[in-house]
């Protein structure tokens, strides 16, 4: 899929227009300050910069169940919680067999291995986007 994305809302337009039904493979990820971190990056931290993403929690969902950037919001915000605000989320989809639409139990494994690789600093197989819905790019 070559993608022109300038908002979540196009990722879902694009994934919804598939010939094969897709399941979106979300991760919530936070920025936190490794505990060895040198006083020149607690500084940066401090102002803004640095720190390591790291994955707070996932989700599935057939392209169809979500309507949009902020039903993902609003539904996010219902069960994260209070003390835990999550920066970006890295998306990637997943296309069914047959023209069948993928289940929770096939995205498991997926999902499972996305979650590992953003917390190994690995993002090349996902989009992340900002609390905003936009894209976020790496470089």
């Amino acid at each position: 899929m070559n993608l022109s994305l300038s908002h979540f809302d196009d990722l879902l337009r694009a994934a919804r227009s598939q010939t094969d039904p897709q399941r979106l493979l979300l991760v919530f990820a936070s920025v936190e300050l490794p505990d060895d971190a040198t006083p020149a990056q607690r500084a940066g931290f401090a102002a803004g910069r640095g720190g390591a993403l790291v994955p707070m929690m996932c989700v599935d969902k057939g392209a169809h169940e979500l309507e949009s950037f902020a039903m993902l919001l609003s539904e996010a915000a219902s069960v994260s919680a209070p003390d835990q605000e999550w920066v970006m989320v890295f998306v990637a989809a997943m296309s069914g067999p047959g023209g069948r639409v993928p289940t929770s139990e096939d995205a498991h494994a997926p999902l499972q291995r996305m979650t590992e690789s953003i917390r190994a600093g690995v993002f090349g197989q996902s989009i992340a986007f900002d609390r905003s819905g936009t894209p976020v790019q790496f470089g």
